[in-house]
C-alpha cells in the first residue's frame, strides 16, 4: 500500500527531505588558485574541476556542482570536531563512525549543494551567477599570499551586495607556512574583513590538500550557517545560472532538443 506524503509537514531537516535532496546552497569564492576547487572536493569527494580546457590550466572557468552529506557521531565520547564527517551524497543516512574503537552510528546533519566560483578576474560575470542562488560561503584566502588578492576583496564586495549573512573564512594552505606567518597572515585577514558583512565571521585554518581541519569546517557549517525556510507547498521558482549547447551546429530543425 503506497503511502501519501504529508508536503505541508515536511521541513528542510525532515528524513525524507534532507536524505534525498540537498536543502541549503554554499558557494565557495576568493582569488584565482586559492584552493576553492580543492575544498569542495576535500568536503564532498567530488571533482568540479572537469573540462579539458579547465584541467589543463588548473583553474575553474564554468560554475562547478558537488553535494555532500554531514553527520554527526552520537556517540558522546567522540571528540569534537572529529565527530563530524561529510561524504558524498548517495552515502547511507546512518553510517557506523570511522573513528577507531568509537562504534558509533552516525546522524546526517545537513545535506549540501556546492556552487563552485571561478576566481579568475575576467570570469567575475559567471561567480555573479552563482551568488545568485547562495545562501551562505565559503571565503578562501591562501595563506602563502598576502591578504587581500584582488579577486578576494571583488567576491566579497559580490557577497555584500547580495547581502549574504553567512560567511565562513577559509585560511589554506598553512602547511605551506611557519607558525608565525600564519598568525601574521590571519591578523591580516581580520583587518581586511573589518567592517564588512565578513566582520564577524569565523576563520578557519585548513589544508584542503592534505584535508587538515576539514571537519572543523563541517562542524561550522553545521553550527554556523542556518537552514533557510523553504515551502514544499508554493509553487517552485527556478533560476537558471548556466545553460548547456545540446544542439550541435548545422542540427536540423525537426532535431532541436531542449
Amino acid at each position: 500500500m503506497e503511502t501519501t506524503l504529508d508536503l505541508s509537514t515536511l521541513n528542510p531537516l525532515s528524513p525524507e527531505v534532507i536524505s534525498k535532496q540537498a536543502t541549503i546552497n554554499i558557494g565557495t569564492i576568493g582569488h584565482v588558485a586559492h584552493g576553492k576547487s580543492t575544498v569542495v572536493k576535500a568536503i564532498s569527494g567530488v571533482q568540479t574541476v572537469r573540462f579539458k580546457n579547465e584541467l589543463e590550466r588548473n583553474i575553474t572557468i564554468k560554475l562547478g556542482y558537488a553535494n555532500a552529506k554531514i553527520y554527526k557521531c552520537q556517540n558522546e565520547a567522540c571528540p569534537r570536531p572529529g565527530c563530524y564527517k561529510s561524504y558524498r551524497s548517495n552515502m547511507e543516512d546512518n553510517p557506523k563512525c570511522e573513528r577507531p574503537f568509537c562504534g558509533g552510528i552516525m546522524k546526517l546533519e545537513r545535506h549540501v549543494s556546492f556552487v563552485d566560483c571561478p576566481g579568475h578576474d575576467i570570469l567575475m560575470a559567471t561567480m555573479l551567477n552563482g551568488a545568485a542562488v547562495m545562501d551562505a560561503a565559503l571565503l578562501l584566502v591562501a595563506a602563502n599570499e598576502s591578504c587581500p588578492q584582488p579577486q578576494t576583496s571583488e567576491h566579497l564586495a559580490a557577497i555584500e551586495i547580495m547581502k549574504l549573512q553567512h560567511i565562513i573564512i577559509l585560511q589554506n594552505k598553512v602547511d605551506l607556512i611557519k607558525e608565525s606567518a600564519a598568525l601574521e597572515h590571519y591578523q591580516s585577514i581580520l583587518q581586511f574583513v573589518k567592517g564588512t558583512i565578513a566582520d564577524s565571521a569565523p576563520i578557519v585554518p585548513i589544508s584542503a590538500q592534505l584535508k587538515y581541519n576539514i571537519d572543523a569546517v563541517n562542524e561550522y557549517i553545521v553550527k554556523r550557517i542556518p537552514i533557510p525556510v523553504r515551502d514544499f507547498t508554493a509553487d517552485p521558482r527556478l533560476i537558471v545560472i548556466r545553460s548547456f549547447d545540446v544542439n550541435k551546429p548545422g542540427a536540423e530543425v525537426e532535431s532541436l532538443t531542449g
